[in-house]
């Protein structure tokens, strides 16, 4: 696996050479955008609205709009002069206490590995941050930005062990959002619980209860995924497609209480054996 960054991580006066690699990538079918007549792939190409000419990338500036169609143009070097030093120096700013920032920061998760040198530091590190039940704040720069992140310890939860190995504990970096960036839903937190909801309550915690388990991600797949590989599959054989029904709208709740009742004894007729609709994982093609 190919590193997206490598480069140094401080804390203090210790510094330790470190590299991150991806920690996830999305799987998703993809579809190009093919000339109907011959089925020829098109392709895109950067077009001067001015005098309609093909431009070449050579001939193509970066430039910043500070005005309706006003540019600044800025020159490359400029740019990557421009470059903080967390572009080669990952720097932990602070620790906060485990699980005191919420998950709607992240943005995206990446491994960091100590490189040989780095080994002692690094498990030095992860293991005071573990027993003092940290997280690090940082900052590093890559892809001509400079991101906020978050450095943590993890065994990789829920990650199947023959994939993981047998709870492996190493630092995991997420890039987070900046303060600016973060968007609140307007009228987001204003829902309460009115008075004499006990009894619901007490329905609802049953209810949640009863389908608490560990979580296992072998148990969860992408059916708009399978649906169209199945597409493509029946594209290649010269089948037509597989026909599926319209989603049922789901009926609104009138009585609550009646909803949470048969919530429950449907849960109680699954655990006694009854059959209960569930997705079919089809085996990907070979």
């Amino acid at each position: 696996m190919a590193g997206v960054w490598s480069g140094y991580l401080t804390f203090g006066l210790v510094t330790l050479p470190v590299r991150l690699y991806s920690g996830a990538r999305g799987e998703r079918v993809s579809f190009h955008l093919l000339h109907a007549p011959d089925h020829q792939r098109l392709k895109q190409q950067m077009v001067c609205p001015k005098d309609g000419a093909v431009v070449p990338r050579n001939e193509a500036v970066r430039g910043h709009e500070y005005a309706k169609g006003e540019y600044v143009v800025i020159p490359e070097a400029a740019i990557k002069a421009a470059a903080p030093k967390t572009e080669r120096e990952m720097e932990i700013v602070e620790f906060c206490r485990r699980g005191e920032i919420d998950p709607v920061w992240f943005e995206a998760s990446y491994y960091l590995m100590p490189e040989k040198a780095g080994q002692k530091p690094y498990a030095l590190l992860l293991e005071a941050m573990r027993r003092t039940g940290t997280w690090a704040v940082a900052q590093l720069s890559m892809h001509n930005r400079e991101y906020l992140s978050l450095v943590r310890p993890t065994e990789l939860a829920g990650v199947p062990a023959e994939q993981a190995g047998e709870a492996p504990q190493g630092l995991m970096l997420h890039t987070m959002f900046y303060l600016d960036e973060l968007r609140v839903a307007e009228g987001f937190g204003t829902a309460r619980v009115g008075e004499g909801a006990e009894a619901e309550l007490k329905l609802a915690r049953q209810l949640i209860e009863g389908m608490t388990k560990r979580f296992d991600p072998a148990r969860f797949h992408d059916h708009y995924r399978e649906n169209l590989e199945q597409l493509v599959e029946a594209g290649l054989a010269g089948k037509p497609a597989p026909k599926r029904g319209a989603a049922a709208k789901p009926a609104a709740v009138t009585d609550l209480m009646a909803s949470l009742k048969a919530s429950l004894e449907r849960r109680g007729g699954e655990r006694q054996g009854k059959p209960a609709a569930a997705g079919r994982r089809r085996k990907r093609a070979a």
